[in-house]
């Protein structure tokens, strides 16, 4: 596909985003990014043109605005979150916060990484009933039945009035959320639940950025619906500059494509589409139909330059292919492939298990990840 020129001026290099960063962690940690260097980095992804960067099935971003430095999920595997990082320079221990956007394995997938290089950073994740990022309740969630012996009653019939669910990473600074929240002026954390086939219940985290020049709104996979996502985010600003991220209709018919891509341009007036991760090939072409040159590029190692016209930039210039090319869509399918064959071994290995245990965890794992992108 010809590159063509793209609206407004190219940002700096790269290698300069990081310049001057203060360290620290948590909301009141300081940063050198400003308005004028507003801007995402796509640092996992199955499609992109760096040969430096490895591409994998799952999704992660450094999201640069208002000062802060916040990074977006954390791809699928640690070892290639740390190659992608190290490849575009970027320093994981100065981050103000990072939020995950959801429980499944190719979103969180690289945490070992992440808290290796920053173990105190505050993490946001979904709160959910017995989660992967631990989980509390009330204690009156369960009957009761004061008629029987204190030793055949849970806690001797004294429970606690909140009880405390386990994380898979016990000694990271993880806030759970289960309501939009504004974390800071201009930074929103928009808590959905899905109500789709295959994700029924799965709870799912959006970051949402309230602009000069409007909202910009970063997915993980949208299971919740990117309709929904985007409905919920017009709610705090009507004006939604840009959509970035997983929509999650890799693998849906062209009419769903066809009316969401039409309800993002003409219900929401959404100004611009950066579509990775779980969008899916055919969303991508639609996409870029509808939004003409108001359709960015995002793969791999990609950066987005916010601002009144949002735009793609690259390290040698403010030019950058606009969709993807062969080699790109082949590379793209082949990994979306592996990773369901991936999926599919884990659950026949599980299945295999000789007790009872072990049928009923391949059960709970196909339940938890059944429509994963």
């Amino acid at each position: 596909m010809k590159r063509r020129e793209v609206l407004g001026t190219a940002l700096a290099a790269p290698s300069l985003f990081l310049a001057g960063c203060a360290g620290g962690t948590g909301l009141a940690a300081g940063s050198a990014s400003t308005a004028s260097h507003a801007q995402i980095t796509v640092l996992y992804d199955a499609f992109g043109r760096d040969p430096a960067l490895q591409k994998d099935w799952g999704y992660a971003a450094l999201v640069e605005s208002g000062g802060k430095r916040i990074l977006f999920d954390t791809g699928n595997n640690a070892q290639v979150l740390e190659r992608n990082a190290k490849a575009r320079d970027i320093d994981l221990s100065r981050l103000d916060f990072v939020v995950m956007s959801h429980r499944h394995g190719d979103h969180m997938g690289g945490m070992s990484y992440l808290l290796a290089r920053n173990p105190k950073v505050q993490i946001y994740a979904p709160k959910e009933g017995f989660g992967v990022y631990g989980s509390d309740l009330p204690s009156t969630f369960y009957r009761k039945d004061p008629s029987l012996a204190p030793e055949e009653r849970y806690y001797g019939g004294t429970p606690p009035d909140k009880m405390m669910f386990g994380t898979a990473w016990p000694q990271a600074n993880i806030t759970l959320i289960d309501k939009t929240t504004a974390l800071a002026p201009g930074i929103h954390l928009i808590a959905l639940v899905s109500d789709k086939p295959g994700t029924l219940e799965l709870r799912e985290l959006s970051l949402a950025l309230d602009t000069p020049d409007g909202m910009v709104i970063v997915v993980g996979c949208s299971h919740p619906g990117i309709d929904n996502i985007v409905k919920a985010a017009a709610a705090i600003n009507p004006k939604i500059l840009l959509v970035a991220g997983g929509f999650h209709l890799v693998v849906a018919k062209d009419p769903e494509i066809d009316t969401i891509a039409a309800t993002l341009h003409d219900s929401y007036s959404v100004g611009y589409v950066a579509p990775g991760h779980c969008t899916g090939e055919p969303t991508f072409t639609a996409l870029k139909k509808v939004f003409g040159d108001r359709y960015l590029y995002a793969g791999l190692g990609s950066t987005l330059a916010l601002g009144p016209m949002p735009h793609a930039v690259r390290a040698s210039g403010p030019t950058t292919p606009r969709g993807l090319s062969d080699d790109d869509a082949q590379g793209y399918h082949a990994l979306l492939v592996a990773s369901n064959e991936r999926r599919q071994g884990l659950f026949a290995n599980l299945q295999r298990a000789s007790s009872a245990g072990g049928a009923y965890l391949a059960a709970q794992w196909r339940r938890s990840m059944v429509g994963c992108c």
